[in-house]
């Protein structure tokens, strides 16, 4: 499923290793990088300039959609490299609230999760 023009890492493959995860981790830096690069930067010069208001009011929406999708984007590639730096430093799939090892069935379907799921949760719900 593609949320926000991102498609999530991990999909349907089954993952054996940490090695394989960190492979994930760098290809879809990779990936990221690429979308950011090919990305035109949105420009609203010419908003208010068409023929028509609807034109205008199509071309705005577009553009917040664009703007929208490049931070998503660039948000998950933050996360991504700090997934790739807890490789470097030995910490990965260590939950950074509690510290306990994060469940591989989680990690395997978020390889960036930074939280156990329980950790995910009070956060998310603030339970």
């Amino acid at each position: 499923m593609v949320h926000d023009g991102v498609e999530p890492l991990g999909g349907n493959m089954v993952i054996r290793s940490h090695a394989e995860l960190r492979k994930m981790l760098e290809e879809e830096r990779t990936r990221l990088k690429l979308l950011l690069k090919r990305a035109e930067s949105p420009s609203t010069e010419n908003i208010g300039y068409g023929n028509h208001m609807a034109d205008d009011a199509t071309e705005a929406f577009e553009q917040a959609r664009d703007l929208s999708v490049r931070a998503r984007v660039e948000d998950t590639l933050i996360e991504v490299g700090e997934a790739l730096r807890k490789f470097e430093l030995g910490t990965y799939g260590v939950c950074e609230s509690c510290g306990v090892t994060i469940d591989w069935a989680r990690l395997e379907a978020k390889p960036a999760a930074r939280l156990c799921i329980k950790c995910q949760r009070r956060r998310d719900f603030g339970l």
